[in-house]
């Protein structure tokens, strides 16, 4: 039986960081207005979003910014979604443009109301900025669709150059944790997703501090390896609210070095680890260091 997760709720000083509030994270602010569009940086509460909005990096979030499914760890809304707007990859591609990025992160929220799961608009904003700009490199992070094949197929026949889909803790925890997901369905989609396209890249995620011993967590690692992952994102639980899950643990930055050192070991490509490290944290780097590597 899982025991009581007890709060610790003081931050170390190794997880201080600078508000935002420069001039490229004002305008990138105005632009995702402007456009009627989402950044998971915002709804997610992002402790990096003044860095990497500095340097012009988001991750964008499509599909709307209310989730059905309530996740005990994260901080964006859920509820009843909106209807989908088929226009959205038109203006995320603008946005992409006006933005002059040279790699683009795309996550969304979970649309269990929709047959695929919103695949169609993934797909769709995939080959829309390939269409305008080539040279782009386009990294998705998707849901898991229920463990739908031909919604991960849609997907990824749009040939993003990383799809990721963040496991984000052990077994163990997640019904606690993610009840509208599932481990080992997280593992197979990420399986399947090499097994549709040998070539892609493909990343997952996991979050440290919501009540994992140190054996479980190397467990996770070694899952995921076994599902060949390239790419691993190793960061702390902050909790968005005190009607989330409490911080069981901090991680001491010496710790994720030595979670980053045994990932390396396993055979990751790339492992991004650190108390501040979320999904899309350098992104831009991590996907040039996982393609030198092979």
């Amino acid at each position: 039986m899982t025991p009581p997760l007890v709060a610790l709720e003081r931050k170390p000083p190794w997880l201080k960081v600078k508000a935002p509030g420069g001039p490229n994270y004002l305008a990138l602010k105005h632009l995702m207005r402007d456009l009627q569009l989402h950044t998971v940086c915002e709804e997610a509460h992002c402790p990096n979003i003044g860095e990497c909005w500095e340097h012009q990096a988001a991750t964008f979030m499509i599909l709307g910014d209310v989730c059905t499914r309530n996740c005990a760890y994260c901080a964006v809304a859920h509820g009843t979604p909106k209807a989908l707007d088929l226009d959205e990859p038109a203006r995320l591609a603008d946005a992409v443009a006006q933005m002059g990025l040279k790699h683009v992160v795309i996550t969304s929220v979970d649309r269990d109301d929709l047959p695929n799961g919103g695949a169609e608009i993934f797909a769709a904003c995939i080959t829309e900025i390939r269409r305008r700009l080539p040279e782009t490199s386009v990294e998705v992070l998707i849901p898991d669709f229920k463990g739908n094949v031909e919604a991960l197929r849609l997907v990824v026949e749009a040939r993003p150059d990383i799809l990721n889909h963040n496991l984000e803790t052990i077994e163990r925890l997640y019904r606690i944790a993610r009840p509208g997901g599932r481990y080992q369905r997280a593992l197979e989609l990420l399986r399947r997703a090499k097994e549709l396209d040998p070539a892609l890249l493909t990343k997952s995620g996991i979050i440290c501090g919501l009540g994992e011993d140190w054996d479980e967590l190397l467990g996770a690692m070694r899952d995921l390896r076994a599902q060949a992952v390239d790419i691993l994102t190793l960061g702390q639980y902050l909790r968005p609210s005190d009607q989330h899950l409490p911080i069981a643990r901090w991680y001491t930055p010496e710790e994720f070095a030595e979670l980053k050192g045994f990932g390396l070991r396993l055979g990751y490509r790339h492992v991004e680890s650190g108390p501040l490290v979320r999904s899309s944290y350098h992104a831009w780097e991590q996907v040039e260091s996982a393609t030198a590597s092979r």
